[in-house]
């Protein structure tokens, strides 16, 4: 289509499995198997309804005939009862007791629960492979020093793989909200126009024992724990702002990843994957842009945003319900999740080929190292008799002329040689350069690394399939 809008969700970003998730195909199939699952559990607790008529609608799941419910659609003005009546067209044995009892909301909401309980499970599944990705990129770069900051400003070093397992940290808190809130995600279930039951209280004479237990059999016969044990007509709009704020969750992590990347990337330490013909610059052909970092980014920034959507929704329902939910949420939950899934893939194809410049990170921790180990070197100059406070004045004095040389003449720093020649500290250039190796420094990095790779994140997505995720190449 070049005549009208197309979501780049679509056509650039998210891939095929989420997209499927959100199609059409997916709604309607799911909405006959829930008028399926419905009629078997009215069947089982003693309505008139055959095997005949559930094995006919079984067989009609997927042929949909999308032209003839859009003609009932323009007519009728409900698309619920379009899809109804086409259904009931393809199966005439069973048209007499499809949808019995049920409103609009049995076949809306609770698909819109499947699809996303479905697409949540998709979600953990990517965060568990990049998780994985992350794990083997700590611990095979757990002993490589580097200078670490804060405010952007040098700082103690680190190493790393060390600062991959900050990156594996958020991840594993997303994972954390995403397997709770799988657990604690239930069906609408049946409770008809305002969440009373009343047309399956009349259904089954007054027994509301069968009328709590349709609610269960139609829960088990859809795969969930139970049904949510009161609603109005639809379920709390709560539950769409708790997906889309652990959905952001997943943004933000991966936003903070990718932001570091460009960084490091600024600096030459570290790249995201270039491909041999790709071009970086229209304009400058020497340039090799974090374009798929940027992506990310983007499309955080987006998702971040339209977390706020639902949760307006939810705080503005009347009553027992309103229609003003309906348009945006069919847009706001669906786009969250094919965000997600694109940053997803993007966050998979980045650390599956990450390329790290041992020497420029060397480069960069031995220019910043001396002004760091002024505090050993003090040490060690106490111990050999000298006072403490003279030296700190000294080393103070040494510093920021050391550090004006670079700022200003943009020289080589020479504190070492200032220390030095300076007898007040009693020691060489040579003892002082021996003290420089970088893994003086990094304190308790390495084992750090190891510990959370091998007790925390291994541990926590072992269970997770993550050689099975489909096709995670970026299409642009």
């Amino acid at each position: 289509m070049t005549d009208g809008y197309v979501s780049p969700l679509s056509t650039r970003y998210a891939s095929q499995q989420m997209q499927y998730l959100f199609s059409a195909d997916m709604k309607f199939s799911t909405w006959r198997r829930l008028w399926i699952a419905l009629a078997e559990a009215e069947k089982e607790l003693g309505l008139e309804i055959t095997q005949e008529q559930i094995d006919e609608m079984k067989a009609h799941i997927h042929d949909i005939d999308y032209a003839r419910a859009a003609e009932h659609e323009k007519i009728r003005r409900h698309d619920v009862m379009a899809h109804v009546l086409t259904f009931g067209e393809a199966c005439p044995k069973a048209k007499p007791i499809i949808h019995l009892g049920a409103t609009s909301c049995y076949v809306g909401d609770n698909t819109d629960l499947i699809i996303m309980r479905e697409a949540l499970r998709l979600v953990a599944k990517k965060v568990a492979g990049v998780i994985g990705n992350l794990c083997d990129f700590a611990l095979k770069h757990k002993d490589l020093p580097c200078l670490a900051f804060t405010h952007f400003q040098p700082a103690q070093p680190t190493t790393v793989g060390k600062r991959a397992t900050l990156w594996i940290n958020e991840l594993l808190l997303d994972l954390e909200n995403i397997e709770f809130t799988l657990s604690k995600t239930k069906l609408l279930g049946s409770k008809g126009t305002t969440g009373t039951q009343a047309s399956f209280l009349e259904l089954f004479d007054g027994d509301y024992e069968k009328v709590k237990r349709l609610d269960g059999l139609i829960a088990e016969k859809t795969g969930f724990p139970g049904c949510y044990p009161v609603s109005g007509q639809t379920y709390s709009r709560k539950v769409d702002s708790d997906y889309l704020a652990v959905l952001a969750g997943v943004a933000q992590s991966a936003a903070k990843f990718a932001t570091d990347l460009r960084l490091l990337q600024h600096m030459k330490e570290m790249e995201e994957p270039f491909e041999k013909n790709q071009i970086g610059s229209s304009a400058m052909a020497y340039k090799r842009n974090p374009m798929r970092s940027e992506r990310i980014c983007s499309l955080a920034r987006y998702v971040c945003a339209d977390m706020i959507n639902p949760a307006m929704t939810a705080s503005t329902q009347w009553l027992e319900r309103t229609l003003d939910d309906s348009a945006n949420k069919r847009i706001s939950v669906s786009e969250a999740f094919l965000a997600v899934d694109a940053i997803l893939n993007l966050y998979l194809n980045v650390t599956g080929g990450l390329v790290v410049y041992p020497k420029m990170i060397e480069k960069h921790l031995r220019a910043e190292l001396p002004f760091m180990a002024t505090e050993n070197i003090l040490m060690d100059a106490v111990k050999r008799g000298g006072d403490r406070q003279e030296l700190h004045e000294k080393i103070r004095q040494h510093s920021q002329a050391s550090a004006k040389r670079v700022k200003e003449d943009g020289a080589d720093c020479d504190l070492l040689e200032r220390i030095a020649a300076d007898e007040a500290f009693g020691v060489t250039l040579e003892e002082l350069n021996r003290m420089m190796d970088p893994a003086n420094f990094v304190g308790c990095a390495p084992m750090q690394t190891e510990e959370m790779v091998n007790l925390f994140a291994r541990p926590a997505i072992e269970k997770y399939r993550t050689d099975d995720l489909g096709d995670t190449g970026i299409k642009v």
